[in-house]
């Protein structure tokens, strides 16, 4: 009797061990293919990368109300800086100086997406710097003035203008057009006699030959008192001469036209204007807090 009890046992104990090895396989086997599907579908749904488009919108296109008024009030600020804000511009240049078409031409220093890419990490600074961080050191520096006030109407306004300009570029993003000024000056000797040569030829009419320009945007300032000051971006050769390459001359000057000066004689007439007389930055000495200054800084 205690005999046949032991074989029922051992015959049903047995069996619900291998029905739940049997589940706990097709288990496995099921979870497995039901994780595996999506991702496998992701992989083949995922569209490829496009390049960012550059269309920043119109300004006739701004929204209406107090927003559309800080937007107005900044795009002035770009294109008619010293009008707008005279206490914080120490010289005769507005942004348009640099970034054309107040900042929406793709070829002169564009401002669109740059809120995009702010906060970031900069040597210069050796910190990471916020948007305003950066739109007052342009104010100290290539408008040789002062600081917008933090929360200021101006500050806001400046800000909401590069915001709408901005719009549609993802935060972060890997902006092909920006960072193009600065170039290699690898293999290139530059040539301050031929670069003034060059700058009476072509440049003169819209600079003036005393440097001091014809205009903000026509021709600004290129050295002296209302100029840039020494401690600007464009105060390097490396900066100055991708700049110059790349936007000099806006017209036919001299024989010269638009898109023809070489990367040697742009960098003949950087070196020229770079060794005239203009204002001095006097917080050079803060610049480059944790080393690794480029070779073109010249302080």
């Amino acid at each position: 009797m205690n005999r046949e009890k032991e074989k029922k046992k051992r015959k049903y104990g047995v069996f619900p061990m291998l029905v739940a090895a049997s589940l706990v396989f097709a288990g496995c086997g099921t979870a497995t293919t039901s994780q595996s599907e999506p991702a496998k579908n992701a992989t083949e749904q995922t569209p490829a990368t496009k390049e960012i488009a550059f269309n920043p919108p119109k300004l006739e296109d701004a929204p209406k109300g107090e927003l559309g008024e800080a937007i107005q009030l900044g795009y002035k600020m770009v294109t008619d800086t010293k009008a707008t804000v005279p206490q914080n511009v120490g010289n005769n240049l507005s942004c348009i100086s640099c970034h054309a078409d107040g900042g929406t031409n793709k070829i002169a220093s564009p401002l669109v997406g740059v809120t995009a890419v702010h906060p970031q990490y900069r040597d210069r600074e050796g910190k990471v710097i916020t948007m305003e961080d950066r739109i007052n050191e342009c104010f100290k520096r290539s408008m040789n003035g002062k600081p917008l006030e933090a929360g200021s109407k101006e500050m806001t306004a400046m800000i909401a203008y590069l915001t709408y300009i901005s719009e549609g570029i993802p935060t972060g993003a890997d902006i092909p057009w920006r960072g193009k000024s600065k170039v290699s000056l690898e293999g290139i000797t530059p040539d301050k006699a031929n670069g003034e040569k060059l700058y009476k030829q072509s440049c003169l009419a819209c600079h003036g030959t005393d440097g001091s320009g014809t205009g903000p945007a026509s021709g600004p300032a290129v050295w002296g008192e209302h100029s840039f000051n020494d401690g600007a971006g464009l105060a390097r050769i490396s900066q100055m001469t991708g700049y110059i390459q790349k936007n000099m001359p806006k017209a036919e000057m001299g024989g010269v036209k638009p898109g023809e000066l070489s990367k040697q004689q742009a960098a003949d007439l950087a070196a020229y204007l770079l060794a005239q007389e203009r204002p001095e930055f006097t917080g050079k000495k803060n610049d480059w807090p944790k080393g690794n200054k480029p070779k073109d800084v010249k302080y």
